[in-house]
């Protein structure tokens, strides 16, 4: 098959067919899939995988080395790289993977110092309606401030924390091993990328907290605002899964949002592998 791209959105996004990531890739065919995932602004949909988890774990890397989750619950035996996103019930009646994962705005592992540079979501099953995932871009979210606001947030940090998601966000519960070993961190505000060099807003609802040198009042309103401004329909593309998609975003550049509406309709059934960041948000 011949390998075929091409845009899905106005925004962001692109689907990429033709391709067997399984069988291995030429260095050239990565090429032209890695540009592709850094021009339609840090989205590719690459349709119609069969990976098993070693061959999601290896093309995963030829993006950078990988991270292990924090939350070691939701982590397959025998493959630590991997993070399973799932409804399905194992023995006893507990759920094999997280089925609350990413039901709120965030950007995968903001609460680390460097903070992820890539997840690559790959489906084994879906339901047959409802499980979406919805993209925002955050490179739109900053181009569309004032130039007088993008001067203020250009100086400013905001600080990120893991517990945040939990206490606000979900059912589960971390143990306090988990909590103590993700302390808060600090990020700019703003950040460029490191292989674009386009611009984006960097603060997220799941993991953000405050911004640094502001009063709780202030530091509320701002994020308050650009939480909102940020998740505007024309910045957002939403992702219908088909069983065997393998999903990559950059999370420099993008949000995202797990919508929970497949409840009582089917199963969702996801493997994650995240791509460890540089040494520097920025």
């Amino acid at each position: 098959m011949t390998l075929n791209i091409q845009q899905i959105s106005p925004v962001l996004g692109a689907i990429a067919t033709g391709a067997d990531l399984a069988s291995g890739l030429t260095d050239e065919t990565f090429e032209v899939l890695h540009r592709a995932w850094l021009e339609h602004d840090g989205v590719l949909v690459v349709r119609g995988q069969a990976l098993s988890h070693e061959k999601h774990i290896e093309f995963s890397r030829r993006f950078g080395d990988l991270d292990y989750h924090v939350v070691t619950q939701f982590v397959p035996e025998k493959y630590p790289e991997l993070y399973r996103v799932s409804n399905k019930p194992g023995e006893g009646g507990k759920y094999l993977g997280n089925p609350q994962a990413g039901n709120h705005w965030h950007t995968d592992n903001s609460y680390l110092d460097p903070p992820a540079k890539a997840s690559l979501l790959y489906a084994a099953e879906v339901p047959p309606v409802g499980g979406d995932t919805l993209f925002a871009s955050m490179y739109r979210a900053y181009e569309t401030l004032s130039p007088a606001l993008r001067k203020v947030l250009d100086r400013l940090e905001a600080e990120h924390h893991f517990e945040n998601a939990l206490s606000n966000f979900s059912t589960f519960k971390a143990t306090e091993r988990q909590i103590d070993a993700t302390p808060p961190v600090r990020h700019p505000m703003v950040t460029v990328h490191p292989d674009t060099g386009r611009k984006s807003l960097y603060v997220n609802p799941g993991f953000t907290t405050r911004i640094v040198g502001m009063n709780a009042d202030e530091s509320e309103a701002i994020l308050r605002f650009l939480f909102s401004h940020a998740t505007q329909p024309q910045f957002i593309y939403q992702h219908r899964w088909q069983a065997h998609d393998l999903v990559i975003w950059d999370n420099r550049c993008t949000m995202h949002y797990a919508v929970q509406n497949f409840y009582g309709v089917g199963t969702r059934d996801l493997y994650r592998t995240t791509v460890k960041g540089d040494a520097k948000a920025a």
